[in-house]
């Protein structure tokens, strides 16, 4: 079943390639606004961005880490992402799955998890893939979908992993909660 749904996730998202950034790009901004409120983003950061999507992420934190991932699924999404990264130095695409992520335990420190839990099928395998490849002391932001997620249910998932919810927007004008984790907690 989960290889089904994953498959299924991926050709959804390669069919919404080419209107994604049209239908979702206003939403999806808000929320990484919200999250780099909060967040500060160095000149020496490995970051990573599961489920990047578009890139999005990217026009606010390209050129400011020292290297920036964008991880996602689907690979006609990720050559949308592709023409935004060009804009920026530092940015390396790589399509793979969220569960089984291509990258040695500690690597990164932020990881972005914008808009991505409510296409897994085992969410927190996924939040756990996300906390092994961070470094001790990550900083993660994770969001959930309100429509998909409770906030208890939300939230209940990151304490069973582990993380530290240092803040967590739940902010009316979101379609998502916006939680920024620590690793190590």
């Amino acid at each position: 079943m989960t290889f089904m749904r994953k498959r299924e996730v991926m050709r959804h998202y390669d069919r919404l390639a080419d209107i994604y950034d049209a239908q979702y790009g206003d939403e999806q901004r808000a929320k990484i606004r919200a999250s780099l409120e909060l967040v500060d983003i160095w000149s020496s950061d490995l970051v990573l961005d599961v489920g990047c999507g578009t890139g999005l992420l990217f026009e606010r934190v390209g050129g400011s880490a020292k290297i920036l991932v964008g991880l996602d699924i689907s690979r006609k999404i990720l050559r949308r992402a592709k023409t935004r990264a060009r804009r920026f130095g530092g940015v390396s695409l790589i399509q793979a799955d969220a569960d089984h992520m291509p990258f040695p335990d500690s690597t990164f420190d932020k990881v972005f998890a914008i808009t991505l839990l409510q296409n897994m099928p085992d969410v927190e395998k996924t939040v756990k893939e996300m906390v092994r490849v961070s470094k001790p002391d990550a900083t993660l932001v994770i969001t959930g979908l309100k429509k998909s997620f409770s906030v208890e249910g939300f939230l209940e998932v990151l304490f069973r992993v582990g993380l530290e919810v240092l803040s967590l927007n739940a902010d009316e004008g979101l379609k998502g909660y916006v939680a920024v984790c620590r690793v190590g907690a």
